[in-house]
């Protein structure tokens, strides 16, 4: 390192829009223990950005400089072989204006550091793709790994309802409930057609689920499957489970469909309360008597929107 600041592990660049901004912040203090408002997070954390529905690109920093020239001078360090590479210039909606490069001098910038880089460059198939991004007045150049943008594919289920969680917050809320899947075992009592479980299989979550309703877990089943996942999806009620988990995700019923009460929605909470540590709630009304009642404290919270409709995320040990 060129200077006396330490250079973080990983810089990880964000988009989204205001409505989704709290939803985002959540998931940021999930992963990394706080968030950021500039859209851009430094972490010794590294977390696949294609876990993230906001993420745009995660650089694991190797070298850092207070100019182009002290990045030129390191990255001639960098053994390839007969690998190809391609560099990025990153760019992002957290920049002030007047510190973004227009196209020719992101373009000039690449190309720099690509003549001092020993290897072939290509720009469509390369086997290493680099980044450099400019933060504090201050350049950081190493390995690009950008979003794959895996739920989108997860858009068109062969079974889903109107009111089901959409696939970024399914996402999302997989996210803030398990940020590290090691060792953690999760279950969606109240899955529905199964939304946050396709998107947490796709993460390699240990996680079931189960629903009273058993259309729903039959629908739930063949969107699971239909994306080539594998899962354990039960029919009946929450009452039923005796396995401990160390995570539930809780949906709570609310639609046209299931007619659920108050008193069913404290019944399905109380028994949250005995079969998980930590529960992740999604809830359409004010419930914080009800989370305490369950036995609950409500640790972390947010409310995403989606024109005038709201849903309340709130998590509870």
């Amino acid at each position: 390192m060129t200077n006396d600041l330490q250079a973080p592990a990983f810089i990880y660049t964000y988009a989204y829009t205001e409505e989704e901004q709290d939803l985002c912040f959540l998931e940021m203090r999930a992963f990394f223990g706080f968030d950021s408002k500039k859209k851009f997070i430094e972490s010794d954390i590294g977390i696949d950005p294609s876990r993230s529905p906001f993420m745009k690109e995660r650089i694991e920093v190797m070298y850092d400089g207070a100019n182009l020239d002290e990045i030129l001078a390191q990255v001639k360090q960098i053994q390839l072989g007969t690998s190809t590479f391609k560099v990025t210039y990153v760019n992002f909606k957290g920049l002030e204006d007047e510190k973004k490069l227009n196209y020719g001098a992101r373009m000039k910038m690449e190309r720099d550091i690509g003549w001092e880089i020993p290897g072939e460059f290509d720009l469509h198939q390369p086997d290493y793709d680099f980044g450099m991004i400019r933060l504090h007045d201050h350049l950081y150049f190493g390995r690009l790994v950008k979003n794959e943008a895996i739920w989108l594919l997860h858009q068109k289920k062969p079974h889903s309802y109107s009111t089901a969680l959409s696939t970024r917050v399914a996402r999302a809320i997989s996210n803030i409930a398990v940020p590290n899947p090691v060792g953690i075992s999760a279950i969606d009592p109240c899955c529905g057609i199964g939304n946050v479980l396709v998107e947490a299989l796709s993460m390699n979550i240990d996680i079931v689920g189960r629903d009273i309703n058993p259309l729903v877990t039959s629908g739930s089943r063949k969107n699971i499957a239909h994306f080539g996942y594998e899962g354990d999806v039960s029919q009946g009620a929450i009452a039923d489970i005796t396995t401990h988990y160390n995570v539930a995700i809780i949906d709570l019923p609310y639609n046209v469909y299931t007619h659920t009460s108050p008193e069913a929605q404290l019944s399905i909470l109380k028994h949250a309360r005995r079969i998980a540590d930590k529960v992740v709630v999604v809830t359409i009304d004010t419930i914080d008597e009800m989370i305490q009642d369950a036995g609950f404290q409500i640790k972390d919270r947010c409310e995403t929107r989606k024109g005038t409709f709201s849903r309340q995320i709130l998590v509870c040990e």
